[in-house]
């Protein structure tokens, strides 16, 4: 695979919410897991905007948002999350990249109820929703690009690849967490369920273009053989505060690193500590 296009690879990993990834499958060790989900401060709340810059070497390869929004979906009040992602500049002249993710889920506990993943990388297209019954444990997937459905068993408490990210946030108190520990999350993408874990590896000031900031540094971690390699690794900074807002992910590839950076916000939850 050429670099460009594994460039390009990367970044709609990225666009998909590369937070929140896919399972390691290549390692032995057992895993430490922090204990299970409690209650703490809400995190994030309508209107909260983020925009992402994604970098490869010196060349600024491609711009991605986030943005909550109040929705109804079966007479139900929910959060929508709205990601989108497009290269920009020389990298859109060798790839263009359109991408659209939107997930709808409850207010109260985070569940997902429905998915949407519509995009063209290169002339590769894909639109699929996804609607979840959780009392039936079922994804519905309806792929309307080849006009086919079909139904998926799922499991307790699954997210998708954006309402993970909010779930997250909003449903676990990091203040205990002890380095070396991790994160598990049962998730559904497409037509696959699989374990997420995310790996905490300690705190760190981080130098943004908004000054320092407080972080807690966790490594998500990928499964091999898709994007990356058994050696290539995905890192990424959150701030160390009521928002767990996400600064920084940064991978790094066999041939240099790819690095996304919080460009822009608006509408936090929370103050939003710097240090200067």
């Amino acid at each position: 695979m050429n670099v460009m296009k594994r460039v390009v690879y990367t970044l709609c990993f990225f666009m998909a919410l590369v937070v929140f990834g896919q399972s390691d499958t290549t390692s032995n060790a057992t895993p430490t897991y922090a204990s299970k989900p409690t209650a703490k401060k809400e995190a994030f709340k309508t209107g909260e905007w983020f925009q992402f810059r994604i970098h490869y070497g010196i060349f600024n390869a491609s711009y991605a948002t986030l943005e909550v929004k109040d929705s109804w979906l079966n007479n139900k009040p929910v959060y929508h999350v709205v990601g989108k992602g497009r290269t920009t500049g020389l990298a859109r002249l060798f790839f263009k990249v359109d991408d659209n993710y939107e997930s709808y889920f409850d207010k109260k506990n985070g569940q997902p109820y429905r998915f949407i993943r519509k995009i063209d990388e290169g002339g590769h297209t894909k639109d699929i929703e996804i609607n979840f019954d959780h009392a039936e444990k079922k994804a519905h997937v309806n792929n309307k690009k080849h006009n086919k459905q079909k139904s998926f068993t799922i499991k307790d408490n699954v997210q998708d690849m954006i309402s993970a990210f909010y779930y997250l946030r909003n449903n676990y108190d990091v203040s205990d967490l002890k380095k070396g520990e991790s994160i598990e999350l049962n998730m559904f993408f497409d037509d696959e369920n699989f374990k997420f874990r995310l790996k905490f590896l300690g705190k760190e000031v981080l130098k943004t273009k908004f000054g320092k900031v407080d972080c807690l540094k966790f490594r998500p971690y990928v499964q091999a053989g898709r994007v990356f390699k058994e050696q290539e690794s995905l890192t990424l900074w959150v701030s160390d505060d009521d928002n767990k807002i996400p600064l920084r992910i940064k991978a790094d590839l066999a041939i240099g690193s790819l690095k996304a950076d919080l460009h822009a916000y608006k509408g936090l939850k929370n103050p939003f500590y710097i240090k200067f």
